[in-house]
């Protein structure tokens, strides 16, 4: 009876009706939550699918282009992995190399999936190999004599030319000057400064990731919106680093999953495999880039 004479049932009423309203929405809430969460996880499955699916046609490709002509499987002569002085030494080798005025070909092949005609001319039936080692610099001459490809660290430009030469740059090989090399993991960073080979500064950290979903607690939804929360923060972290290197060139390697959300700031970027603790894993992940991949055709 006072609430009703001093007008205060009808706030009252209307008080109960905003509660209700707040809850009503924040139920709506978590539910589109649930459901952008849901979206996302659809989406990265999708993209592992095309990413599955571009693999299976590239590798059907390749096998098509290695079972055609005779019927026969070409396979590479002979494969090694260079690093420092076997590097050095195959390098003088081909910077040796001369033939007549256009009689040796060098190419940089980016895409081993759209080859220029110019290398299907010059390698022929070789080309299938050529395909499987691209991204890679790829060489030979008139009269296959010579037949190589190279994995490059510092690629340049994509190009094909007919020489006396082998068109070749140490500096697409061999580390050179002050530069950066950073690996990044959706759980590790790890950020070294060069002066050539010579490591001259370090920084690293690791960063706590929810690893797996268990039974009970966290719905599935909730329990990917913390982790991709726990994987942006850190990627933040890893930005304002990489943001206060020392030196203008920085090669980026690291988690696939990751590393393209940072490859604005890289001259380089490559998926690299580096396991371990901050420091040695950059230790590794330096070995990985530098080495280079050498394919006899």
């Amino acid at each position: 009876m006072l609430d009703e004479l001093l007008g205060r049932a009808a706030l009252k009423e209307r008080v109960d009706e905003l509660e209700a309203e707040k809850d009503r929405l924040e139920r709506r809430l978590e539910a589109e939550d649930e459901r952008r969460a849901d979206a996302e996880t659809a989406r990265q499955e999708a993209e592992r699918q095309v990413n599955r699916l571009e693999d299976k046609v590239t590798e059907l490709e390749d096998r098509v282009d290695r079972l055609s002509g005779q019927g026969t499987e070409r396979e590479f002569a002979a494969e090694a992995r260079l690093r420092r002085g076997s590097l050095a030494s195959v390098l003088d080798r081909l910077a040796s190399y001369e033939g007549g005025p256009e009689e040796v070909f060098t190419a940089y092949v980016a895409d081993g999936t759209d080859l220029p005609d110019a290398v299907r001319e010059a390698f022929d039936r070789r080309t299938p190999l050529v395909r499987r080692a691209a991204p890679c610099l790829a060489v030979t001459d008139e009269h296959a004599l010579l037949g190589a490809t190279l994995s490059v660290p510092l690629p340049p430009a994509p190009f094909a030319s007919w020489s006396d030469a082998v068109t070749v740059d140490r500096a697409w090989f061999e580390p050179t000057g002050a530069h950066t090399l950073a690996l990044v993991r959706s759980d590790l960073f790890a950020m070294g400064t060069y002066e050539g080979r010579d490591r001259t500064a370090f920084h690293g950290f690791d960063s706590e990731l929810k690893e797996q979903h268990s039974k009970g607690g966290f719905s599935q939804g909730r329990f990917e919106r913390l982790r991709d929360a726990q994987i942006d923060d850190h990627l933040e972290r890893c930005r304002a680093a990489l943001e206060e290197r020392e030196t203008d060139r920085l090669y980026l390697v690291g988690e696939r999953s990751v590393i393209w959300e940072l490859s604005d700031l890289a001259d380089v970027t490559r998926p690299v495999d580096a396991t371990g603790e901050p420091e040695p894993a950059l230790a590794d992940a330096v070995d990985r880039f530098w080495t280079v991949d050498l394919r006899a055709l």
